[in-house]
């Protein structure tokens, strides 16, 4: 069924409301990062060129649901958010107080602050789409979370629909899952198998290129025999590791393991790194980073696919010296002609470290939604949307 797109309707003298995802890292009471505010601008700027006013809906952290916490008030997003359209946006402290006449905004206090957010309760789903005229889902960074704001509202909404912030992450991921262009690769990185085995396993079947990074790469070196030293990884997962590295030849998909590795004594700033086969770790190292001749192997593999969905780093990029691999694939991927989808905190974190974000295909708002899309699994505001639809 057609999603709805808010872009598509007539919103003249309307109150538009519009679940972000507007959960920013704070510092101080201060944002200290404000992509997610920044990524909502164009909903919230469209909607008021349309001649409507604006209530927004935004969670921020984990809050005791129904009681009010001044760490995790939305005071700072509103003020942040009056900054970049330039003008004045209300925070409402209560739901009787969340009203916007055409041409005006008001942010709507943390939505976990009400009791029945989490647990999507009816009664609240109803009031928050009672709060409008048009229930605008724009949030894609919680649209895998059945909550009164994200699913329960649209379903009861007198008119529901999906902002165009939304519909950017969903077609970029159409792009990559639904009909790609081929050869397809997937960089999967991070600590843990176990986070990210039904992701492996989803993909395998989609993908041509497998590449596994991080503490997910030392399991399935462990899987292959090899001694990892001190290093992260899963021994109760090896098994799961073997099974997957057997799928992919029987897949005949390519699913390479470094060949050499950067270790240490341990993940602290200014170690005394060495680069090694990977026969060769130590007992007491660690395996922080992926070696040169690793990364050449796989800008080798990249260089003809022409598609690459990335999700997680390769090392422990954060800590000096161990980001030269993941920023080496960094700088690969934004020279590379392949369309380039980057999802998920970290890597999307290492992109904007390395001032790449501009030369990446798609960079991607949602971290769990991201990885539940490539998992295979229908996300709940979204089904909520089709069914609208």
């Amino acid at each position: 069924m057609p999603i709805k797109k808010m872009q598509d309707l007539d919103l003249t003298g309307k109150t538009v409301v519009i679940r972000e995802d507007l959960n920013v890292p704070m510092k101080d009471g201060q944002v200290s990062n404000d992509k997610r505010i920044r990524a909502s601008l164009p909903t919230i700027t469209t909607a008021l060129e349309k001649g409507a006013g604006v209530v927004l809906l935004s969670h921020l952290g984990r809050p005791t649901e129904g009681q009010y916490e001044e760490q995790f008030s939305l005071k700072p997003v509103a003020a942040r958010l009056s900054e970049l359209l330039g003008k004045p946006v209300a925070l409402a402290a209560t739901l009787e107080e969340a009203k916007a006449a055409p041409g005006a905004v008001t942010l709507l206090e943390n939505v976990r602050f009400l009791k029945g957010e989490k647990k999507n309760d009816p009664a609240l789903a109803a009031q928050l789409a009672a709060l409008g005229d048009v229930y605008v889902m724009d949030a894609f960074g919680a649209a895998h979370r059945a909550h009164a704001s994200t699913e329960g509202a649209v379903r009861v909404a007198k008119v529901a629909c999906a902002g165009p912030l939304l519909q950017a992450e969903l077609d970029a991921f159409a792009k990559v899952l639904n009909n790609p262009a081929r050869p397809l690769a997937a960089i999967i990185g991070g600590s843990k198998v176990s986070t990210k085995l039904a992701l492996l396993e989803n993909l395998l079947e989609k993908v041509d290129v497998l590449i596994v990074g991080g503490g997910i790469a030392n399991t399935f070196l462990a899987a292959a025999g090899y001694m990892v030293g001190k290093s992260l990884y899963e021994e109760d997962l090896v098994t799961d590791a073997k099974r997957i590295m057997e799928q992919a030849k029987n897949l005949n998909r390519e699913l390479p393991l470094p060949v050499d590795v950067v270790t240490a004594e341990e993940l602290a700033p200014g170690q005394a790194a060495t680069t090694r086969a990977v026969g060769d770790v130590p007992a007491d190292q660690m395996i922080l980073d992926v070696g040169r001749d690793t990364i050449a192997q796989y800008k080798k593999l990249l260089s003809k696919v022409a598609t690459v969905v990335w999700n997680g780093p390769v090392g422990a990029f954060e800590t000096d010296p161990f980001g030269e691999g993941t920023k080496e694939l960094a700088h690969y991927l934004a020279d590379s002609k392949a369309f380039v989808v980057v999802g998920g905190g970290d890597s999307v974190a290492a992109v904007e470290k390395y001032g790449l974000s501009e030369k990446m295909g798609y960079i991607s708002t949602g971290g769990g939604a991201s990885l539940e899309l490539l998992e295979g699994k229908v996300l709940p505001s979204v089904a909520a949307l089709e069914d609208r639809g």
